[in-house]
């Protein structure tokens, strides 16, 4: 995210405006993604014809799959090439391509697992992330370590596909939880330095919307393989 254009000197007051003034656009359009994402995938689980449609056929899965990284890196690496109508739009884009592939979530696990998850994850993002807005102390030395532990969650995940190991899976996603926790507290204390450094605006907002969504959802995701009840 720094990317943008930055540094114009301001006084301490006009920092702290523009600091709670991006992190509200930010929550607004995280808040935003994540609605769609569980109204989608409401539907799609609704749907026998939907779900037949994307799950019965690998190659329209993993289509999508593809489809959400494509978003991901075409807002995170063209985000200053884009207009704000078109971030906004490929944003809630990827939060319902999202939805339509996390509806297999309620087949393979009880609503009620889902639910006392999702409230699990809010209370611990919400926490961190309050943490990562409201420390003096500088995280800058947490985001090459956090980094490091994200490679390594996502290596040991591919390797494990083929292993299909159940203790691999136990440690993959524990430490996937404590990966993406601090990865909530990082992501939040970077997004009000760089409000501190100049950024304004929806473009920011979004970009800063999307990293953290994406740090919510990899935390459901890692606690409900650690406390889900399965069906």
């Amino acid at each position: 995210m720094d990317q943008f254009n930055l540094s114009y000197p301001r006084s301490a007051d006009q920092i702290v405006i523009a600091q709670n003034a991006l992190i509200r656009q930010v929550y607004a359009w995280m808040g935003g993604g994540l609605l769609v994402t569980a109204l989608v995938a409401m539907v799609t689980v609704s749907s026998p014809a939907l779900i037949n449609a994307v799950f019965g056929n690998r190659l329209v899965f993993y289509g999508l799959i593809l489809g959400e990284l494509a978003l991901v890196f075409a807002i995170s690496g063209a985000i200053n090439r884009l207009s704000a109508s078109v971030a906004s739009l490929l944003f809630i884009s990827y939060a319902a391509l999202n939805g339509i592939t996390m509806a297999v979530i309620f087949a393979v696990y009880t609503a009620e697992s889902i639910g006392s998850t999702f409230v699990i994850t809010a209370a611990t993002f919400g926490t961190m992330s309050a943490y990562g807005y409201l420390t003096r102390r500088d995280l800058t030395g947490w985001g090459s370590f956090l980094f490091m532990g994200l490679i390594g969650v996502v290596i040991a995940s591919v390797v494990n596909i083929f292993l299909q190991s159940s203790a691999a899976s136990w440690i993959i996603s524990a430490a996937g939880v404590i990966v993406f926790t601090g990865l909530t507290a990082y992501d939040t204390w970077k997004i009000k330095a760089l409000a501190a450094a100049g950024a304004e605006g929806r473009k920011p907002a979004i970009l800063g919307a999307l990293t953290l969504y994406l740090d919510f959802i990899n935390l459901f995701l890692m606690l409900l393989r650690l406390l889900g009840n399965r069906r």
